[in-house]
């Protein structure tokens, strides 16, 4: 990766949300992960990303998805188990025309049943793409 690739992806990991010391747990890592994202992930934040079998509390999550992957209201519920209350999940899937593309509906449709709302979406690779879930206001 070029230096100003490095930078951008940087840029790219600061637009998640990430800051120095979070701890952020990796769920659905699999050969088709942008491996460049996760180590500018790991660079900003200064540590690697903990896996789906950790049990520490996390600042966030990401969940590399694809089309194949199961049921995503499942995943994005087992998403939550570690997390820090009011923490965002993103959801990571592969753009359209890639390999695995899901459909913005599919989560528009299954974050509400994890008690979880989308709210933006971002580039975040050439094959990927970053949509931010929330946790659901409570009344």
């Amino acid at each position: 990766m070029s230096e100003a690739d490095a930078g951008t992806a940087v840029k790219v990991a600061g637009k998640l949300g990430f800051k120095s010391g979070d701890l952020i747990q990796e769920f659905g890592y699999d050969e088709d992960v942008d491996f460049d994202l996760r180590n500018d992930i790991e660079e900003l934040i200064g540590s690697e990303l903990l896996d789906e079998d950790d049990h520490e509390v996390a600042d966030a999550a990401i969940l590399w998805w694809r089309t194949d992957d199961g049921d995503l209201v499942d995943a994005l519920v087992d998403s939550l188990t570690t997390l820090e209350d009011g923490a965002v999940v993103w959801i990571l899937t592969p753009k359209s025309g890639r390999e695995g593309y899901v459909a913005p509906a599919e989560i528009q449709e299954a974050a509400p049943t994890a008690g979880l709302h989308a709210t933006t979406t971002v580039g975040v690779s050439r094959d990927w793409a970053a949509t931010r879930l929330v946790p659901r206001k409570t009344k």
